[in-house]
């Protein structure tokens, strides 16, 4: 196997027995992205020297025996809105101006000190707010599995990444599900922690920083670091000595279940996607679980209210542009937010309170349940060139009414594969858990991942599956 397909978890023991070092990894995984990401147009910057350094580095202390962590000397991806000092922040924005980050952000930080490898930062849409690899700063980032196709965003780079093996770790942020989104329609485990999981700053109202990886035990030996205390962000939740890593053996016998089918707006949910959110409940069931079917977690005045919020918020650093730069702004973008010039202060207020709505409707729909099994998105990946699966700035959202609900609520949730369409394009599988509940959430996961059919073979350019035609 190529160094680069490597997961974390194996890494550290072949670390420690000198079989192989974290030099020739870095090597391996720079070597994939320089061949590869003409293609997949998922990283941005050359981040090469930096890595060689740190896997040097953490050679040296492997072989002195005195390693930082699990994670010293993993190759690592980290999406470029989390701050790494020395390295400009473009935001997925041609409108940003390109000035070095002063500091690490709480999570490069932490990772940082556990002697990671930072191998490339991996591109976004214009300023997050887009589910889609569109940018109008970075290359049009496509789905690995087909490149016509859109690998979802706001990660969008980190998904990608994770499926293609630009190492085994990929850090992103998701504040309406742009962590899951992109997994979902990648083919690989993305996990949003529970609010405050993982110290942010500036903390924002649903914002989290989360794991994309190819398996669920790689995304809980992220989440072992991530979650390390910081008093800087005063949101945080308390450090807890969670047991990342017992993910083994749980036993689904009477665990009740809510099938979440049911978003209460938004696009209609298709059939291939229903068919493979039912199995994961069939399995569960099968296995000696109670499942029941959840109502909606929210309606559409409450998302109406949020984007109205939203909107606002992008207004706010957009009329701070000059013209020149505002001119920047991707269109889609630029049309979605110009109509908050006109929004009122009650508009903005009201707005602004369906926060709270939506996270009491989310907990009251899922709080008879240990878990919630749930579509991720209402259909799989859509055209590489649209902004949003509607390509429409009037309704940017539709498309959300599975993810957001969660971000909140603040709860935990995973995305992780449920099966293929005819056409060979993933189906991703939600599951969602109470809040603080994180390693349960990932230790349902490990379970699917464990009973459900046998996956593909990771995408290759150089294998022919793929071509950029």
């Amino acid at each position: 196997m190529d160094a680069a397909d490597l997961s974390a978890a194996e890494l550290g023991p072949l670390y420690r027995r000198g079989a192989l070092s974290p030099v020739e990894v870095t090597e391996a995984v720079l070597a994939r992205i320089a061949r590869d990401d003409g293609v997949w147009c998922a990283t941005w910057g050359d981040h090469a020297d930096e890595a060689r350094a740190q896997a040097r580095a953490a050679e040296a202390r492997w072989r002195a025996g005195t390693p930082l962590s699990a994670l010293d000397g993993v190759p690592v991806t980290l999406k470029e809105n989390i701050a790494t000092r020395g390295v400009p922040q473009p935001l997925g924005c041609a409108a940003s101006v390109l000035s070095p980050a002063v500091a690490d952000a709480l999570p490069a930080a932490r990772l940082r000190e556990a002697g990671a490898v930072f191998v490339a930062r991996t591109t976004m849409p214009d300023w997050g707010m887009l589910s889609s690899g569109l940018s109008s700063f970075h290359r049009l980032a496509r789905n690995p599995w087909d490149v016509r196709q859109n690998p979802g965003g706001s990660s969008a780079g980190a998904a990608v990444a994770a499926a293609v093996g630009y190492g085994p770790l990929h850090v992103g942020t998701d504040i309406g599900g742009s962590i899951r989104l992109p997994a979902g329609w990648c083919g690989v485990v993305g996990f949003k922690p529970s609010g405050g999981r993982v110290p942010i700053k500036p903390p924002y109202v649903g914002r989290v920083v989360g794991p994309l990886a190819r398996s669920v035990t790689d995304v809980a030996l992220a989440m072992q670091t991530l979650s390390q205390p910081d008093w800087r962000d005063a949101t945080s939740l308390p450090w807890q000595p969670l047991d990342w890593l017992n993910l083994e053996g749980l036993d689904v016998r009477g665990l009740r279940i809510g099938l979440g089918l049911e978003a209460g707006w938004g696009d209609a949910l298709q059939a291939p996607v229903r068919a493979a959110v039912q199995a994961v409940a069939q399995a569960l069931a099968q296995a000696g679980a109670v499942v029941e079917p959840m109502g909606p977690p929210s309606r559409r005045a409450m998302v109406q209210g949020l984007d109205v919020f939203w909107r606002m918020r992008s207004w706010m650093d957009y009329q701070k542009l000059p013209p020149e730069r505002q001119a920047c702004v991707l269109p889609y973008l630029r049309q979605w937010i110009e109509p908050a010039a006109q929004f009122t202060a009650a508009q903005v207020f009201a707005g602004h309170a369906q926060i709270a709505a939506l996270r009491d409707a989310a907990v009251a729909a899922s709080q008879p349940f240990d878990f919630v099994v749930a579509p991720v998105s209402p259909d799989v990946a859509f055209p590489a060139e649209w902004a949003s699966p509607r390509n429409d700035p009037t309704q940017p959202f539709e498309h959300i009414a599975y993810t957001v609900p969660w971000n909140m609520s603040e709860q935990p949730a995973v995305t992780l594969n449920a099966g293929w369409t005819a056409a060979g394009l993933p189906i991703g599988v939600q599951l969602i858990g109470r809040r603080h509940n994180d390693v349960g959430v990932l230790r349902l996961a490990r379970w699917w991942e464990q009973v459900r059919p046998a996956q593909r073979p990771w995408p290759r350019v150089a294998e022919g599956l793929v071509s950029a035609q």
